[in-house]
């Protein structure tokens, strides 16, 4: 074994344990190396699911003339994108100073103190298309370290300030209904009249900007690109899950890896525009291939797998179901990611509940129990994952809290459990961690709280303390809300394609919330079936003693809402009108 990664938790570490680099995990040994011997450090970021990642390391870091390169003038330290999201973002941030072409595998040369004087993407082995061989490359990098030294410091300190710099935050005011209005139109125009969707080739899903959509009205588009990628290649037929993103226009010629983040989320946009069918088909899909044994779900599905002894990209999902059954499916990056579970969560919690599947809300609670027991460090805090069981050392990230705690809201309404939502509270009092490597070396943050394809750590936090206040937590939720927010509105409000988390939060904001409670003991009486008609932010169905177990845990919502067993109460910003016991005196309509 010539590195250090056969012990490491990731997969995606594991995959690269018998290349010939001398690979280090992320952690303070690998600078101390580099410190000791006077050389950059080269930092390769990737994850286990991503195609070209899969390329390089076949082309590059297996082999031995290349790996013996790496290892007479560098120290290499591998990278799990999903496992050190702050790190991937830092270097990520750091790389657009040198390159536009942004992806993975992301590959950084940094000075023995972790700032980046050069970075790019996937360099091929020999030059073609216009990039340089790898090994070119390498040599000319260590030239510029063993030569000009000054130059190389220049860059990186350079580099350093202008992150810095972008780091600023500039408070502004919330958007009303009608800034909110003026993104979506910028958003809209955008969309490709042919073949749904935004943009040209490649073609993401967007799920973030189309839920956005979805809460301003403009569900109409939101419902052409879900019908479009549902009746195109980018869903796979058999199995019911999309696939990561289109090579093409028109949604064909897939990127085959199948991501938990995109898949929980557009289960949520297919829920919302009524394409139930679609939603029953990703749900199958979450349950059916990313849920592991333990309950929780796992990162993503590969887009390689192994057919007649050759790695084919592809080659399962475009098979029919009978052949698949011959075939060895691609791998499921085991990481059960706290954030992204929490995505599960709630999107099994909410379509569950909705289209009447209580073994997806139980799949959910399974879930969540997972995460909120294995998923700790040995002091009780919540870190970023955990794999069979194992916690990873990588801190808890702030969109993690968020999204989890989002999560367990959605979860506690659909089952009745106001201890869910006890627990959701507590993780909004939590500060999420920095990377300690990172701190440790003053290497700036990423300052972007953009959302892609996710919502970003400022767009979940503030989703969950809106939702904490319309379940009647306090007016403090709703503050820090209008503060996250705040921080971003500039951004957002000029490049609202980027930022469909954090102004679907805005919305919410600018609108009075309606709040429905449903206080029966039949939950699935006729009452409990026209809440499920009901457009509102909080639908609740719920027992009499969970009423008073919801208001016993601090949500004001549901005080004094236990007398009556059988009675719903329509509220508008807590406001509620006189009790009705008639399902038919319960509008749908806002």
């Amino acid at each position: 074994m010539t590195n250090r990664l056969a012990a490491a938790l990731s997969p995606y570490l594991r995959a690269h344990a018998d290349n010939p680099v001398h690979w280090h995990p992320w952690g303070q040994d690998a600078f101390d190396e580099a410190s000791r011997r006077d050389v950059p450090l080269l930092i390769s970021i990737g994850y286990s699911t991503c195609h070209w990642c899969h390329v390089m390391a076949r082309e590059s870091f297996a082999d031995e003339s290349t790996a013996a390169v790496i290892n007479a003038g560098f120290v290499a330290v591998k990278v799990d994108r999903e496992e050190h999201p702050d790190v991937d973002a830092a270097y990520m941030a750091a790389a657009s100073a040198f390159t536009q072409n942004l992806g993975w595998p992301l590959t950084v040369f940094a000075t023995p103190q972790g700032r980046t004087f050069y970075a790019g993407t996937y360099w091929p082995p020999v030059s073609r298309g216009g990039l340089p061989a790898f090994r070119e490359v390498l040599a000319a990098v260590r030239e510029a370290w063993t030569e000009r030294r000054e130059q190389v410091q220049e860059s990186s300190d350079a580099v350093a300030e202008a992150l810095a710099a972008a780091a600023a935050v500039e408070p502004s005011a919330l958007p009303d209904a009608e800034a909110l209005r003026v993104a979506a139109a910028k958003i809209l125009e955008r969309e490709d009249p042919r073949f749904g969707g935004f943009g040209g080739a490649p073609k993401f899903p967007v799920a973030t900007t189309l839920r956005f959509l979805q809460v301003v009205g403009e569900g109409a588009a939101a419902h052409r690109a879900l019908t479009a990628m549902a009746g195109s290649e980018l869903r796979d037929p058999v199995e019911g899950g999309f696939f990561r993103y289109a090579t093409q226009r028109d949604w064909s010629v897939p990127h085959y890896e199948r991501m938990l983040t995109d898949n929980a989320q557009l289960l949520e946009v297919a829920l919302d525009d009524g394409a139930h069918d679609v939603a029953r088909g990703v749900a199958a899909f979450l349950l059916g291939v990313l849920r592991r044994p333990s309950g929780g779900f796992g990162a993503a599905q590969d887009s390689e797998s192994w057919i007649d002894g050759v790695r084919d990209e592809g080659g399962y999902y475009r098979r029919d179901a009978a052949q698949r059954a011959q075939l060895e499916p691609p791998a499921v990056d085991a990481k059960v990611i706290t954030g992204w579970n929490g995505l599960a969560i709630g999107a099994l919690a909410r379509a569950g509940w909705a289209l009447g599947q209580p073994d997806w809300v139980a799949a959910a609670a399974d879930a969540a129990r997972h995460v909120l027991a294995v998923n700790r460090d040995g002091d009780g805090r919540l870190v970023r994952t955990s794999v069979e069981g194992v916690a990873s050392a990588a801190v808890a990230t702030a969109a993690d809290l968020g999204l989890l705690a989002e999560g367990l809201f959605a979860l506690a309404l659909a089952s009745g459990d106001a201890a869910w939502a006890a627990s959701a509270l507590d993780l909004l009092d939590v500060e999420a961690a920095a990377d300690p490597v990172l701190a440790a070396h003053g290497i700036p943050g990423a300052s972007d709280d953009s959302d892609g394809d996710l919502p970003s750590g400022t767009a979940a936090l503030a989703a969950a303390s809106l939702t904490a206040w319309r379940l009647g937590a306090g007016e403090r939720h709703r503050a820090r809300a209008e503060e996250l927010v705040g921080r971003v509105t500039a951004r957002a409000l000029a490049q609202p394609f980027a930022f469909g988390a954090l102004l679907g939060v805005a919305a919410g904001l600018a609108t009075p919330p309606r709040q429905v409670v449903v206080v029966t003991s039949e939950t699935d009486g006729a009452l409990a079936a026209a809440a499920r008609r009901v457009d509102a932010d909080v639908v609740a169905v719920i027992t009499p003693e969970q009423a008073r177990r919801f208001a016993d845990a601090g949500f004001e919502l549901f005080a004094d809402k236990d007398a009556t067993d059988g009675a719903a109460y329509d509220c508008r910003a807590f406001v509620c009108r006189l009790p009705v016991t008639d399902a038919a005196e319960l509008s749908p309509a806002r």
